[in-house]
């Protein structure tokens, strides 16, 4: 059993930052895929990053490419996801998955664990 703690989120204006953390308890913590997903108010979840057992490769949607970087430490069980030049369209509630599976999907139904998740919002 996974278990995922995120925080870090909060209300900031446009062109602001948030960093975003997300704890997991469990021992194997590095031997999984982490990801980000966010669902704004009447909309579907949808993938926002995500990154191997390692840190050595990473992946974004198209919308935060270049504005956004997930990392992690293994070593704190933790995965990090650095979110600059907000947009108000990136206004939603933020959560942390995981999967055992290696590939780095942008498929919500392929991550077995979730957190509870945390709000950003973005004021214009």
């Amino acid at each position: 059993q996974v278990q995922l703690v995120e925080s870090g989120g909060g209300l900031v204006q446009a062109g602001g930052s948030l960093r975003l953390s997300c704890a997991a308890s469990v021992r194997t913590f590095s031997t999984y895929t982490m990801a980000w997903f966010r669902q704004a108010p009447g909309k579907e979840r949808t993938f926002v990053a995500a990154i191997n057992w390692s840190g050595g490769r990473t992946y974004y949607a198209d919308s935060v490419k270049g504005r956004f970087t997930i990392s992690r430490d293994n070593a704190k069980n933790t995965v990090y996801l650095q979110m600059n030049s907000l947009k108000p369209e990136d206004t939603a509630v933020y959560y942390c998955a995981a999967t055992y599976y290696s590939s780095m999907s942008y498929f919500p139904q392929e991550y077995a664990y979730w957190g509870q998740g945390t709000q950003v919002t973005v004021s214009s």
